[in-house]
């Protein structure tokens, strides 16, 4: 299926954000108005879904993506462990 052609007039001010927030993630502005739209129109009941994201894309912003520091990291893993360990043990029904 062949993409639709949009053209979309902003407010100045909107779209100096939009190009600075682009800009700092690395991606175009199209691929941020797309995403906008899909959101609010699944977010008021629409019929699209999101966008799926293709690998080489991720793997495109792979290193834009934030990062956790190891402290960080850290405290995951042990909110990880302690909910685990705060979970009721697995009976399964043949035991």
């Amino acid at each position: 299926m062949k993409d639709s052609h949009l053209t979309l007039r902003l407010p100045a001010a909107l779209a100096r954000t939009l190009a600075r927030w682009a800009a700092a993630h690395g991606v175009p502005k199209s691929q941020v108005a797309r995403e906008a739209v899909a959101r609010y129109l699944v977010g008021s009941g629409g019929e699209t879904s999101p966008p799926a994201l293709a690998a080489r894309d991720l793997a495109r912003h792979w290193a834009a993506l934030p990062r956790l520091l190891p402290e960080e990291a850290d405290g995951l893993a042990a909110d990880i462990a302690a909910g685990r360990e705060a979970l009721p043990p697995v009976v399964t029904p043949w035991e």
